[in-house]
């Protein structure tokens, strides 16, 4: 996979999709969100990969927010970074993805990681949203996902007084999961993907899933029931001879049903 503002490697059972733009904090432009949507989409539909870490290039910088720069000046889509696009994505995912935070976490930054399933950061990994500061905001996956992991008080707190969050104040109210000496982020996030990757991918797959269905609503409850329930009802004895009794115009054998 071949891209112009991420890196996509793989090594054994755990894929790296690493944010490409360290000079300019990573933020996210329309290029990148595309980039991150079409190579989650091609990970989702192959099965080499169990764990998907999510990471910034250089050692300052995971993300920073999202960057206008060459969009129309336009009120209507077209003029709207496609962020969005970027979380559905990783939801979409039937695949554990961890965000390994090498630097600072800020305004969108901070919300993809959110999104993500895991967070692994360094020490020195700093947490902030700054919309309200800048003249932006993020009314959805930025409340929802942050209120869920922080409770409403410290979520309205973050988006009213922006306070900076270090990396062992983010592990202690729930916002990440590990923190790790800043040398150690690259072989103790390999650990930790190696660790999810060994667990039963299906299984993984059905919690993640059912996690997401609360969120999202029709789309939520489709992934578990279309993605994965149907996924194993086609194929059993039940369904074979469903299909084969409306093809042969017959009445199906009943007693095939169930098993």
């Amino acid at each position: 996979m071949t891209y112009s503002e991420i890196l996509y490697v793989e090594d054994g059972p755990i894929g790296t999709l690493t944010l490409n733009r360290p000079d300019n904090g990573n933020m996210f432009t329309e290029t990148m969100c595309h980039e991150i949507r079409d190579c989650i989409e091609k990970v989702r539909r192959e099965t080499r990969t169990r764990v998907l870490v999510l990471t910034g290039a250089g050692d300052r910088f995971f993300c920073i927010g999202g960057q206008k720069d060459g969009m129309e000046k336009t009120k209507l889509y077209a003029g709207v970074l496609p962020t969005l696009e970027m979380y559905e994505a990783i939801d979409r995912l039937q695949k554990p993805v961890i965000a390994s935070v090498n630097g600072f976490a800020v305004g969108g930054g901070n919300v993809l990681q959110m999104v993500c399933d895991l967070t692994i950061a360094k020490q020195s990994a700093v947490f902030r949203q700054v919309g309200p500061m800048m003249g932006s905001f993020d009314a959805g996956y930025g409340t929802w996902y942050l209120e869920d992991l922080v409770g409403k008080k410290r979520a309205k707190e973050m988006w009213y007084a922006n306070p900076k969050i270090s990396a062992a104040e983010a592990k202690e109210m729930g916002l990440i999961n590990r923190v790790v000496p800043d040398a150690e982020l690259a072989e103790r996030t390999r650990e930790f993907a190696l660790e999810v990757a060994d667990r039963g991918a299906f299984a993984l797959a059905s919690i993640k899933g059912a996690f997401n269905a609360r969120h999202g609503g029709v789309s939520g409850l489709s992934r578990v029931t279309h993605d994965l329930l149907l996924s194993q009802y086609l194929g059993t004895e039940e369904a074979e001879e469903l299909k084969e009794s409306f093809a042969g115009k017959r009445k199906p054998d009943a007693s095939k049903f169930g098993h």
